[in-house]
């Protein structure tokens, strides 16, 4: 007899985590958490800088790429995500970036009730405790605690002043609905500490005895009776045994933008081709599932800092890196209790626009290129872009019906012509901002791409050739009304034509948001366990 609970929830990221907190709190229904891989017991998850060894990790992340195609140089990028209690939330760079009240704007008028700023706003404010300034727009009772930076470099101070001097204002707070200026991120930091999903929201209710989390629980298929889920099988190993687990009410896939769609598709919930293809018995034809695929595509630069300016990159190694590590465990500011991206920009490509369609990250240390987040051996500072709302739109779609087998994600960066007039437009502001008065004490050279490249096409062919992911993948179970051919859910996000079956992660977006998904996945699951909880 499989054991059997009210809810089953598909993955422990921002949004199960969440998810299983607000569905056990009040005692009424057992829910279960199944997590593809371990707990978060590995060091390196709860010490901010550690994000570089977690993120290269397979024990802890999925180690998915894309497609090449000609416009990435016919290269494959690392699409990684997390794979350990918490999910991406444990490995990611922290950043609380909710975005502009207009992306959710925008979703509510594709159909989708509910869905605008002013409905999604007391979810947001529910999400987080803000530590710090707190408008009306803030929360300060959630889970989530949302810091300020309180490590700061010179070099940073000179780019934020320096971005003043060209026009852009400083920002007094860009989670409050208004966007546009430069400043530092907030984080999901505490007491020196990443405060993952699990760690905020996931662990605090474990101990309640009507909730159930078992890791190493890799989701195999969805079950079926007619068009209605009753559960689905988990196996620890491919060739190890499959285990059987029901739902009274419901399933709820919270698994992911790859693995959510990879999971309906080798279920029978899909496109008739590729369930076809796969040869799977359709369950239920779903055009949509696993199309509408975006994700955030950026390109950096890399300046070299002059002789006696010392960055991240000295600070991390020898008899620094040691008295950095010793602050951290004293719970003093540290370059290891900050997020990898430290200052925002967030502006406009071109005049006349009425919001920033760019987002720009500043850092004083820099990377190697074609390396995850390795620092260079000598010292110097980066500056990467990327587009906000991008128009390309590519796929997930499972290879097989083996869950141990990677899907084909493809998602078409720069097939849209005004994404790539974007890229282009952002790598000029960032080159005029990095060569500003004020960083002129501490910079002395353009490293990445090199002042060689001046041209529309060079820049395109720089970026091209060195563009990178921000890991911001969405929209392969985009919400929409049932008129739309292409929605997977409904505004409540049910499944369309399904009974019992609910998805609650970032592949519901319908649209990219001009922010990091973070801060909205959390908010899309407190919306969602609203609706279970009040039986929408």
């Amino acid at each position: 007899m499989p054991d059997t609970f009210d809810f089953v929830i598909v993955g422990s990221g921002a949004a199960g985590s969440v998810l299983a907190d607000r569905l056990s709190e009040d005692g009424r229904h057992t829910v279960c958490v199944l997590e593809a891989g371990p707990a978060d017991s590995n060091p390196w998850i709860h010490m901010p800088a550690g994000f570089s060894k977690t993120l290269s990790n397979p024990a802890v992340s999925w180690q998915f790429s894309t497609e090449p195609t000609a416009l990435t140089g016919g290269r494959r990028i690392a699409t990684v995500q997390g794979r350990v209690l918490g999910g991406s939330t444990s490995i990611n760079g922290m950043v609380y970036n909710r975005g502009q009240p207009d992306d959710l704007n925008n979703w509510a008028q594709r159909g989708n009730r509910g869905w605008g700023y002013a409905d999604c706003l007391p979810y947001y404010k529910r999400s987080e405790r803000r530590v710090g300034q707190a408008g009306e727009t803030r929360g300060t009772e959630g889970g989530m605690p949302v810091t300020d930076m309180d490590w700061m470099h010179p070099v940073s101070e000179a780019f934020i002043e320096g971005c003043v001097q060209a026009g852009i204002p400083r920002a007094v707070d860009y989670n409050s609905g208004e966007q546009a200026g430069v400043g530092y991120f907030q984080r999901i930091i505490a007491g020196n500490r990443r405060v993952s999903a699990a760690r905020g929201r996931l662990r605090p209710a474990m101990a309640r005895s009507n909730l159930t989390v078992r890791t190493n629980a890799r989701a195999t298929k969805l079950l079926f009776d007619g068009k209605r889920c009753v559960g689905l099988e988990y196996a620890a190993a491919h060739d190890g045994p499959r285990t059987e687990i029901r739902a009274r009410r419901e399933v709820i896939l919270s698994a992911g933008t790859a693995n959510t769609a990879r999971l309906l598709q080798i279920s029978g919930v899909g496109p008739a081709g590729l369930l076809a293809q796969l040869g799977v018995t359709p369950v239920h034809v779903l055009p949509g599932v696993g199309e509408n695929f975006r994700d955030h595509y950026a390109s950096r630069f890399i300046m070299r800092a002059k002789p006696g300016t010392v960055t991240l990159n000295e600070l991390a190694r020898g008899w620094r890196l040691g008295a950095e590590l010793l602050k951290w465990a004293t719970g003093r500011p540290s370059i290891l209790a900050t997020a990898p991206s430290h200052v925002f920009v967030f502006w406009k490509s071109f005049e006349g626009l009425d919001q920033p369609d760019l987002q720009c990250v500043f850092t004083p240390g820099s990377y190697k290129p074609g390396k995850t987040y390795i620092l260079d051996d000598y010292p110097g500072v980066s500056a990467g872009s990327w587009q906000h709302r991008p128009e390309s739109s590519g796929h997930v779609r499972a290879r097989s019906t083996n869950a141990w087998e990677d899907p084909e994600i493809q998602p078409n960066y720069l097939s849209a012509e005004n994404d790539r007039r974007v890229h282009i437009a952002g790598l000029r502001m960032m080159r005029r901002l990095l060569n500003t008065p004020q960083l002129a004490p501490f910079l002395e050279g353009e490293t990445l791409p090199g002042t060689d490249v001046q041209s529309d096409d060079e820049f395109l062919d720089f970026a091209r050739n060195n563009g990178v992911t921000t890991y911001h993948l969405i929209g392969t179970a985009k919400m929409g009304p049932d008129t739309d051919p292409m929605a997977v859910v409904s505004d409540r996000l049910l499944v369309h034509g399904m009974e019992g079956l609910r998805v609650v992660d970032a592949s519901i977006m319908p649209a990219m948001t001009s922010a990091n998904t973070m801060a909205t996945t959390l908010m899309i699951a407190e919306k969602a366990a609203n609706f279970i909880r009040t039986g929408d």
